[in-house]
């Protein structure tokens, strides 16, 4: 302990009171607020890197709208008896939610009236995005930077119940929002608090499991729609406390589960009136302005004649938009990437497209023609669909980097198979160039490509461009396998993440529906070098989980693992009378315990 002197020097000193004010600083690195940016979505909040290239809305588009938020946000409902503290903003996909939450966002930071925002994103490469469990944590971390009494209480909060971060949503807006925000209230003479909260794509959001598969009699399987109410919840018991000061925004597609919960015959709590952007706000003229710019610019970049584009071109792409912006900015996108065709053939075919369809009331209709058109100038659309859609489905994992899905995909490692697939399909993908291949991931411009590719009846029939999700699964399981089966071939050598990456790939599959409908089928040698991959990166729980996913009934397997290490314990050799009782077991799974019998029996003995 550091010994201290006061006023070592002093003589006959007399006072009635002396008051010494200390301050100690917690050593670097530690301390609640240091514990609290450990446990936050940094990725969500409006002007993450992550963000960088997310959509914004062009300057004088989107002016209405914006201004209606805004002035809700300051202003509320004006004279209503029971003004209510949050907002629905609605709309289908492509309608430009995000794009206005985010100027909105930006807006409100500038002029100092921004809580916090949170923007999920089930395409993101953070998990944080794609659940719920960061954020609450987000929110409070932005609101402790908002005020410096806001930022002491919320730091003594934490300071005060350490285990917070392991507690349910509801405790921890308790201890880490309502209860900080309740002790500001009661300073006196202290400016009132008051901004705006911005949820973005709530319908987004993923489900969190927290139980173990492996039980005999698990509990159901959470749905994303149970987290999302959640949240909703969340909010709704946020707004209703008297010392809450913030209006919330909450943008999502118009799903059932938000739907019900803004119906205002299902709940007590006063609701403001919902936006519905596709019917409240006529997009047109934004729409028109939008590409008038983004004309002008390309006109510029490729020296077109003023006479360019021609006449009736925008009203035609206005039209065809329906009110969805992401038809216009897909549109733009397909123009400025580079193909062998110039744009000028590219935006007649586009315009041709249009006009061959008649008028139906499905808005989306002119997307999807879009969106096909797009996808058959790939040289095989069908192959670049199970690319495209695999992409998707192991982008959520740490090594998923470019280089390592393409040598994952690719029937041969050294060929150029990903340019030849997807190199015309740059205004649907975000391809990183090659030289940072090996550390970015792939990325997707909008969610409303998987809504068109996963539903029948938009991409299939006459497009024929659906695959369901056996085939895509038995895709990346045969090319798992043929991955393997290079790996022992000395001759190749693989960079160290892509083996992370293949360690993990099982655990993206849902191998019930992969290996009953795949051709492609281990040898015992390339069982044996994937298994030893999986120890020599010690993901111990690889093999547990691959074994049970690749069951239906989850029973056996668990019994048959039993009897296995029973008979070990009794010194057993001979692993025959499994093989031949491996009820449906495949050749690949006999190996495994062939393997976990030699090396890795300690394992299933801790299960």
């Amino acid at each position: 302990m550091a010994h201290v002197e006061i006023l070592p020097n002093s003589q006959s000193l007399q006072a009635e009171t002396i008051k010494i004010v200390t301050k100690i600083s917690s050593p670097a690195g530690v301390g609640p607020l240091k514990e609290l940016d450990g446990r936050i979505a940094s990725a969500a909040i409006h002007d993450s890197a992550e963000r960088c290239d997310a959509p914004k809305c062009q300057e004088e588009t989107r002016v209405a709208v914006q201004n209606d938020l805004y002035d809700w946000i300051i202003d509320g409902d004006g004279a209503l008896e029971q003004p209510g503290k949050i907002k629905w903003v609605t709309g289908p996909a492509g309608c430009g939610k995000t794009a206005i939450m985010g100027s909105l966002a930006t807006r409100c930071a500038a002029n100092g009236v921004l809580g916090a925002t949170f923007f999920f994103a089930s395409w993101s490469a953070s998990i944080g995005r794609r659940r719920k469990t960061a954020f609450i944590t987000t929110i409070a971390r932005q609101l402790a930077e908002h005020r410096d009494d806001l930022k002491d209480a919320i730091s003594n909060a934490i300071e005060k119940n350490p285990s917070v971060f392991e507690k349910n949503l509801h405790v921890q807006l308790e201890i880490l929002v309502l209860a900080p925000l309740r002790e500001v209230a009661l300073q006196p003479d202290r400016p009132r608090l008051q901004g705006a909260i911005i949820i973005d794509g709530v319908d987004e959001c993923e489900a969190e499991q927290y139980h173990d598969g492996s039980r005999a009699n698990p509990p159901p399987t959470r749905t994303n729609e149970q987290d999302q109410l959640e949240i909703l919840e969340i909010l709704q018991a946020a707004s209703s406390d008297p010392s809450f000061p913030f209006r919330i925004l909450i943008a999502s597609r118009p799903e059932r589960v938000f739907r019900n919960f803004f119906d205002q015959h299902n709940t007590p709590t006063p609701f403001a009136h919902k936006l519905d952007l596709h019917e409240n706000y006529n997009a047109d003229a934004d729409i028109t302005l939008f590409l008038e710019v983004q004309f002008n610019r390309l006109r510029r970049r490729y020296n077109f004649p003023p006479s360019w584009p021609p006449p009736g071109t925008i009203p035609a792409l206005v039209k065809n938009a329906s009110g969805q912006f992401i038809y216009a900015v897909t549109v733009i996108r397909l123009l400025e990437a580079v193909h062998q065709e110039p744009p000028e053939a590219l935006l007649k075919a586009i315009l041709a497209t249009g006009a061959t369809l008649k008028t139906t009331s499905r808005p989306l209709e002119q997307l999807d023609a879009l969106y096909s058109q797009i996808l058959k100038s790939s040289p095989n659309p069908p192959l670049s669909v199970r690319w495209i859609r695999s992409i998707n489905l192991l982008n959520g994992r740490l090594w998923s980097y470019a280089l390592n899905v393409n040598l994952l995909l690719q029937t041969d490692p050294e060929s150029n198979e990903a340019e030849h697939l997807l190199g015309n399909l740059h205004s649907l993908i975000r391809i990183p160039p090659p030289s940072d291949q090996a550390t970015t991931k792939y990325d997707f411009y909008h969610k409303s490509l998987f809504d068109f590719l996963e539903d029948p009846t938009r991409c299939g029939n006459q497009q024929k461009l659906y695959v369901n999700e056996n085939e895509i699964e038995v895709f990346i399981w045969g090319r798992f396998i043929q991955a393997c089966m290079r790996g022992c071939n000395t001759q190749f050598s693989f960079p160290d993440s892509f083996l992370r990456l293949l360690v993990v790939v099982p655990d993206v599959m849902h191998l019930a529906l992969a290996i009953p409908h795949s051709k492609a089928q281990f040898t015992p040698a390339s069982a044996a070098w994937w298994v030893s991959l999986v120890i020599a990166h010690r993901d111990d729980d690889a093999i547990w989980w691959i074994f049970r996913d690749a069951h239906d009934s989850v029973r056996v397997v668990l019994n048959l693992f039993q009897m296995l290490m029973v008979s070990l314990q009794a010194g057993v050799q001979n692993l025959e009378p499994f093989h031949s009782a491996s009820f449906g077991i495949t050749y690949l799974d006999c190996t495994w315990l062939d393997l976990a019998s030699q090396r890795w029996g300690r394992i299933w003995a801790h299960r």
